[in-house]
């Protein structure tokens, strides 16, 4: 899939929200700026990358590293407060709130790899070497500390399976 068609898969997953179209258009290219760091233009990109720390990141107050494996449709509500670990690896369409943590348990364990079409909720946590199966949502304030099945729902402290969804319906296509 091309750069143009992530960043239109990012616009519609975004379409109600400025800030958040904002943010993931940056993420994006300074992804790729990190990327192609042997390219002749890598230097352009260096000016590209401290514009996405100084403002995206120091000046909006969401950590979402430009190194971060994310696929397409990544949906940013609010997100103020967002931080991922940057060995986080995250499907298509996935939609994250304000006010969540996403990484490690400890420092050099592993980080969570989440499915497509996942909803997070506001002020989650989801930390260690875990899965979020496909089609999953993440209620408000849970924090998970395990695996998470395909097609359900989970919530609390720790987050437990509180409904399985019959047919799962997409969060964006």
């Amino acid at each position: 899939m091309s750069f143009s068609e992530i960043i239109k898969e990012d616009r519609k997953a975004n379409a109600g929200s400025v800030k958040g179209r904002f943010v993931v258009y940056w993420f994006r290219v300074a992804s790729i700026c990190y990327i192609k760091r042997k390219n002749p233009l890598y230097f352009l990109g260096i000016f590209i990358r401290v514009f996405y720390k100084f403002f995206v990141m120091w000046g909006m107050g969401i950590d979402l590293e430009e190194k971060t494996v994310i696929g397409k449709g990544l949906c940013v509500y609010h997100g103020q407060g967002l931080v991922m670990n940057n060995e986080t690896i995250v499907g298509d369409y996935v939609t994250l709130r304000h006010n969540t943590t996403i990484g490690n348990a400890r420092i050099g364990g592993g980080s969570p790899v989440i499915g497509n079409h996942v909803e997070v909720g506001a002020n989650c946590v989801i930390i260690g070497d875990i899965k979020i199966g496909d089609n999953s949502i993440i209620a408000a304030g849970a924090i998970v500390i395990k695996d998470v099945p395909a097609n359900c729902i989970v919530a609390g402290n720790p987050a437990r399976v509180v409904k399985t969804l019959d047919s799962p319906t997409p969060a964006a296509v």
